[in-house]
């Protein structure tokens, strides 16, 4: 009986002339295989003839993410890929596809040309030459990531800004042979630039990231991690003309001082992220500066900011209402006082849901004692806090159940051995 049961189902859905294939029309049968992953597609693609040519049809596959068989993923079946979908595909996802090169990505961009999201991050034997194929054929490209695409060069920028007028966001992250010379290229044909992220990239200097803020006024987002070559005055100008900017990342950036906090406070009242770890010339004049004016603020990461003092959390307590995100591991200026004006804060009883305190060596279990009444807390780190007790964990938690909270307690030295049986030095120290 149940093997009958089965047959009969199979045949629902294997036979082309099938009941399911004749009630349904084929519009309807494609609309719902548009809501199906890759995987998906491709079983359906393997039930009969009928769903193999409504499953692998073009429209089918506008969005592909292969990140997950990124070991697998080599060029033929990106030209497989492109020859299907051809001018359907809107967005596609390569990241970690390291064996991708630039000879399929050709032929993607010669049969794809309406592609606007493209994701290369990783893709380490991707060239210039993708980025010149690219710029001649995919003129609709908007969003584009090159991270850690090594063998990228300011070639592949001044192509993209000859074509690519479109582009809103470019990351190029880790790509460490892009100069400031790329990035005035860029910013010189891609005015509509709202993000732009160039992690780790060495030769961006104060010249790149002016003309950034020359040409590209739409900027919102601005990461600049670990461009040690930008200074205060590409900072200022960049504050000065984008006043859009709310998400900002200057860690690394060691030659800043409190003039560029100065500048985004004045400009840039949007500003919602700000992430400065490692800013070791920060005073609590540029961060009560931010605070006056920068009210939207919900994420700040002060890693290492190590000339911060409890002011600094004075005026976050009162300037930062909807501040849910703080990092001041390294800051050992903190004191137990700081953290009190910030917990009885109404911002911190509100939205605080993590509060990263690690290596503040002046963090007491009185600091604990302040957080109680921040119900929303979620994550503390105390990694060596080395005045933090167990006790004063464990009355936070009385408090706050659902909290995490991560500590850490060197093992107990054991004492010396009192037996008399043992020398006092060892034999070669006896003979010196």
């Amino acid at each position: 009986m149940k093997f009958s049961r089965f047959i009969n189902l199979t045949r629902v859905f294997l036979e082309d002339d099938a009941l399911i294939n004749k009630k349904l029309p084929k519009e309807l049968l494609l609309r719902i295989f548009s809501y199906l992953d890759v995987v998906s597609l491709c079983r359906c693609a393997q039930v009969s003839k009928a769903w193999n040519v409504l499953a692998l049809d073009g429209s089918n596959w506008q969005r592909i993410d292969l990140f997950d068989f990124q070991t697998d993923v080599e060029g033929p079946v990106i030209e497989n890929i492109s020859r299907r979908c051809g001018g359907f595909l809107r967005k596609l996802s390569l990241r970690g596809c390291q064996s991708v090169a630039d000879g399929s990505m050709r032929t993607l961009a010669q049969l794809c040309p309406n592609i606007e999201h493209l994701n290369l991050n990783g893709c380490k034997n991707v060239t210039d030459s993708t980025c010149q194929a690219l710029s001649r054929y995919c003129r609709k490209l908007s969003w584009l990531d090159l991270g850690s695409c090594c063998a990228i060069t300011d070639l592949s920028l001044k192509s993209l800004a000859d074509g690519s007028h479109n582009l809103a966001h470019i990351n190029i992250s880790w790509c460490e042979n892009v100069t400031e010379n790329g990035v005035e290229a860029l910013a010189r044909g891609c005015p509509k630039l709202t993000s732009f992220i160039s992690k780790g990239c060495l030769h961006i200097t104060d010249k790149a990231v002016t003309c950034l803020a020359q040409f590209c006024n739409r900027l919102e987002v601005v990461n600049l991690h670990s461009c040690v070559n930008v200074e205060d005055c590409g900072v200022s100008r960049l504050a000065a003309h984008c006043p859009k900017l709310h998400n900002v990342c200057l860690s690394g950036c060691l030659r800043l001082t409190d003039a560029s906090l100065v500048s985004l406070a004045q400009h840039c009242h949007l500003l919602s992220t700000l992430e400065v770890a490692g800013c070791t010339q920060f005073t609590d004049t540029g961060f009560q500066a931010l605070a006056r004016s920068c009210h939207l603020l919900e994420k700040m990461d002060l890693e290492e900011c190590v000339l911060i003092t409890d002011q600094t959390l004075v005026h976050l307590a009162m300037g930062c209402p909807r501040l849910e995100k703080l990092s001041l591991s390294h800051c050992e200026l903190i004191t137990d006082d700081g953290i009190r004006h910030l917990g009885t804060s109404p911002c911190a009883a509100e939205h605080l849901t993590v509060l990263e305190l690690d290596n503040c060596p002046l963090i007491t279990d009185a600091s604990l004692e302040h957080l109680v009444t921040c119900h929303n807390l979620q994550r503390v780190e105390l990694y060596d806090c080395q005045l933090v007790t167990r006790t004063g964990i464990r009355r936070l938690r009385n408090h706050l159940p659902n909290i995490r909270v991560h500590a850490y307690f060197a093992p107990v030295t054991p004492p010396p051995s009192t037996g008399g049986t043992r020398q006092r030095y060892c034999r070669c120290c006896a003979i010196l």
